[in-house]
Parts: structure tokens; sequence; C-alpha cells
């Protein structure tokens, strides 16, 4: 009997859950805002500079040219994403506080996640360059696509006149976000190995940059009394909306692979890099485009799909990688001379004990033609 296995809770999932917690408890007020409001733009400046110097020019032209497949992770990330986003707010908007809304419309505009969509995708055997490109130039995109998709679906309120284009807030991503992946990505002759060498080390400013950004948004928040607006009940009603977003995309993320003909690699990387929100995209974005007192409200819709999308999404992989290596085993010829014994035996005939040797010699050379066929495992 096959035993069920549920993907573990990620443990940001809890670092995200503390600092919520503490911010609720302790929230930063007056100098101390002020201070982690300073460290986390420096922080989210060293994290988008590192993201450049990581970024490979190498899998991003190996992977360039199925623009059919980048066309479609674009599309749904950018039309799909919004269009089910607009619909939810059109059936259960009256029922969702309004900033609370906001957040799930903002998430929807958001580009994929980078780390996860590739992660996901080798586990499940997918297209890996493939899944670079699209993931790298959704990002890309997302720089200038996010802030114009929210002035024209949104009212963001930091800088902004009575829908008027919020232009301090697009210079201040061009600045924070842009200007040091950019500038890293252009280092990245020299300090490229470095950083691919201390990933470990450097692995930290990824999700400690994120988590002051949080402490500082929920502690505006905290001080603004989201906790008087937001209960036991609206955390449930946003958890199910995330849930039906991310449901309705994946499912018609599989329709499109199978209407457009995709391999299946190809059709992997379409369902995890379309179906993902970039919580370090996100967050800094959020920052830069509504009032500090909106932050908390309007991210935590993205906190909540983050998490559900790391929950399906490795469930998924793992059930991609475990068909794979079933088929492979399938294809596989026997090993050794047990193997081609056993082979034989289900093939109703005996192998002669003087050609067994032989036998089993040419069942390994025609193993490693078909691992050398297959490539190497993702």
């Amino acid at each position: 009997m096959r035993r069920l296995s549920l993907p573990l809770v990620d443990p940001f999932l809890l670092w995200l859950i503390g600092t919520v917690a503490a911010a609720s408890l302790l929230p930063a007020t007056g100098r101390w805002a002020t201070a982690f409001g300073m460290l986390a733009d420096a922080a989210i400046a060293l994290l988008f500079f590192l993201h450049g110097a990581k970024l490979s020019r190498e899998a991003i032209v190996a992977g360039m040219g199925n623009w059919r497949l980048h066309a479609l992770v674009l599309a749904s990330t950018y039309v799909l994403f919004p269009i089910v986003g607009l619909a939810v707010l059109r059936v259960g908007g009256g029922a969702i506080d309004p900033v609370l809304a906001s957040g799930l419309l903002f998430l929807t505009l958001l580009p994929s996640t980078v780390q996860s969509s590739i992660a996901f995708t080798a586990m499940a055997r997918g297209s890996v360059a493939a899944a670079v490109c699209s993931a790298s130039l959704s990002n890309l995109i997302g720089i200038v696509a996010t802030p114009l998709l929210v002035q024209v679906f949104m009212h963001p309120s930091a800088g902004a006149g009575a829908g008027g284009m919020a232009w301090g807030s697009v210079k201040t991503i061009a600045l924070q976000l842009l200007l040091p992946f950019v500038a890293g990505h252009l280092l990245r002759p020299w300090i490229g190995g470095f950083v691919a060498r201390h990933k470990a080390v450097l692995q930290p400013v990824d999700r400690g940059s994120i988590l002051l950004v949080v402490y500082a948004a929920f502690s505006a928040a905290v001080v603004e009394g989201i906790w008087q607006r937001v209960g036991a009940l609206d955390l449930a009603g946003l958890l199910l909306w995330c849930a039906l977003i991310l449901a309705v995309v994946m499912v018609a993320n599989v329709v499109a692979a199978r209407v457009a003909g995709l391999s299946r690699e190809d059709a992997i990387v379409l369902l995890f890099c379309g179906s993902k929100k970039s919580l370090v995209s996100g967050v800094p974005m959020a920052g830069a485009l509504f009032a500090p007192a909106e932050v908390g409200l309007v991210v935590l819709p993205l906190m909540v799909f983050h998490q559900l999308q790391l929950f399906l999404c490795a469930a998924l992989a793992g059930r991609f990688a475990r068909a794979a290596a079933a088929r492979d085993a399938a294809i596989l010829p026997p090993v050794g001379v047990d193997g081609a014994v056993a082979a034989a035996a289900r093939a109703g005939f005996v192998i002669p004990d003087a050609c067994l040797p032989g036998v089993a010699a040419n069942l390994e050379l025609l193993t490693r033609h078909a691992a050398t066929l297959r490539g190497p495992a993702a």
C-alpha cells in the first residue's frame, strides 16, 4: 500500500508568521520605523543586485529559441492572471475588505518567481533552460509591466493624483530594483563566480530582505489598526479566493499546453512558471506603489498565495518526478546476469549458461546507450 506523503511546510512560512507576530506585538514607530524602512530598502537593492549577478546569459540564450513557450508563460502571467483577478473582484469584491481586494488584484499583476519555478521544473524533469529563460524574462518585464498594470487596473495612493500615474513610485522601482539588477548583471563576469560559490552564505539575503520589508509594512499597518479590520473569517475567505485563482490558472495552463501541442518538458515549464507569483518582487513593489499604512494589507494576499503555490507545486513536481522515474525504469534493459535471467524467464525462455556472460555485457552496453539518449537526470 502506497503511503500518502504531504509536502512539508516551508520554514520561510514560519519566519513570515513570526515576523507578522513580532510587528503586531512590537511595531516599529517613529525613528525606528524610519530606520527599518531604510534598512529594508538597502537589503532589497542588494537582493536584486545579487539576482542580476546570478543570471546566466548562457542559460537564457539556450532557452530563448522556444518563443512559443515563452509567449504562453508571459500571457499566463500578464494576461490570464489579471483577467482572473478582475473576475474574482467582480464576483466577490463586495464581500472582501477593499484593501485586501486590492491585494488580491495586485498579486495577479506581479511577475513569476525565479528560484522556485526553476527548482520545481528541474525536480519534475522539465526543460530547465526554458524555465530559466521564461522566469528571468518575466521578472525583467515585470519591473516595467507591473507598475503599468497597477496604473491601468488600480489607483495606487502613493504619489498619485486622482487616477494619475505615480511617477515617483515608478522612479523608486527603477532605482531600487532595476538599476541594482542591471548593475549586478553587468558585473557578473567579475563577481558571478564568487556569488555561485557562496550561494549558501548569500541565500539569507533573499529571505532576510523580505522579512525586513514585511516587518516594516506590518508595523505601519498595525499602527493603523489592521487587526481591527481583518478577522479570522477574512483570512479564511482570503485563503479560498487565493486557492480559486491558483486552481483556475493551473487548469488553464494545462489546457493551453495540450491545445498548443507542447512537449511534456515544455508543458511543465508553462505549468510552473505560468502559475506562480513572486513574493521577492511583490513586497518591494507594493512598498513603492501603495501608501505605507496599506502595504501590510496589500501584501497579505500575496503571502497566502505564495505558500499555497509552494504546497501545490511541490506535490505536483514530486508526482511528475515519480512518473518520469517509473517511465525510465520501464524502458531500461535488465542489468547483470540476474536481470537477464529474470527477463528471459518473463519472456518464456532460458538463456544457456555459456551465453550468459555475453548477454550481460551486451545489456550493460545497451543500458549506457539508453542513459546517454535520455540525457542527465534533472
